[in-house]
């Protein structure tokens, strides 16, 4: 049971990372990223590729990889989300599926569709540690835990207490209030989106970093979609319970019934979820077109 709840915890944690991305677009922009599976994707082969372009320094290498993905935020916006806005929100989320159809693809082209071994460019051995008594935790289990805490952390603490947290947060509120203000709503819908490719990255390495890095696994960014449906697309720190209620949910399922029934676990609580209370637990009550 006690190992039981520690990996709970790991994969709350991937899911918690991941799902940051998709809950800072939708708050600046109300525009929802289906590509941000692609992203972190592409993210564990920015450090794949990164690495060995820093002469095999790995710190230096991962630093690489986060600017390379804050650039990739900032062309994806002014190149492909600018001259949509003013557009009904229905077209930038397909825009986004395409994204996500065109990301892939440029990976299989560039990278091929074989696994690639991720741990042997950071040349960190994944060793078992035994946190408490009975809890083990592999070396790249823990990083991600510590990465998603301070990361988390780190946004809440940038969005409550920065001069420029707070102008996003105004810009969240509305967009024509904010640049009536004075805020330039172009700088700040930007950097949300290099922000949030940002934590795609950082969850795309620690999970490249435990299995081979393949296009295929954009589909865990997929999964993580789930946890700001269920915490709510505005709220940061509903993503919290939510990661660990879908991840207790799915560890569980693959426990005790079966591992392929698991996949599906995160996909049911969303549904549910959107079928009882459409804005989540934790967001902001909105106005839900219906059919």
């Amino acid at each position: 049971m006690v190992q039981f709840i520690g990996s709970s915890l790991v994969l709350a944690s991937l899911y918690a990372l991941t799902a940051l991305g998709f809950v800072i677009i939708y708050r600046s922009s109300r525009i929802l990223n289906l590509a941000h599976g692609e992203l972190f994707m592409l993210g564990g082969y920015f450090c794949f590729v990164m690495i060995p372009l820093s002469g095999g320094i790995v710190w230096a290498g991962v630093i690489l990889a986060f600017i390379t993905s804050f650039v990739v935020g900032l062309i994806l916006y002014f190149l492909f989300i600018r001259p949509l806005m003013g557009e009904p929100l229905f077209s930038p989320v397909m825009l986004t599926i395409g994204l996500s159809i065109m990301l892939k693809g440029i990976a299989t082209f560039v990278w091929g569709s074989d696994p690639r071994m991720l741990s042997f460019s950071l040349g960190i051995p994944d060793k078992p540690h035994e946190i408490f008594p009975g809890v083990i935790f592999s070396t790249y289990d823990i990083a991600l835990v510590l990465t998603a805490v301070i990361f988390l952390g780190g946004v809440l603490v940038f969005l409550k207490y920065s001069r420029l947290g707070i102008q996003m947060r105004a810009a969240a509120e509305s967009h024509l209030l904010a640049s009536q203000r004075g805020i330039n709503i172009l700088v700040i819908l930007a950097l949300t989106w290099s922000i949030a490719v940002v934590a795609a990255t950082a969850s795309g390495i620690l999970y490249g970093a435990g299995v081979n890095i393949t296009p295929e696994i954009g589909l865990v960014g997929l999964k993580a979609l789930s946890v700001p449906m269920v915490g709510g697309m505005d709220s940061i720190v509903g993503i919290i319970p939510a990661a660990l209620l879908v991840a207790f949910a799915e560890y569980g399922v693959s426990r005790y019934i079966g591992p392929e029934l698991s996949e599906i676990i995160p996909m049911v609580i969303m549904l549910l979820v959107l079928i009882i209370r459409p804005w989540g637990l934790f967001g902001t009550k909105e106005e839900v077109d219906r059919l």
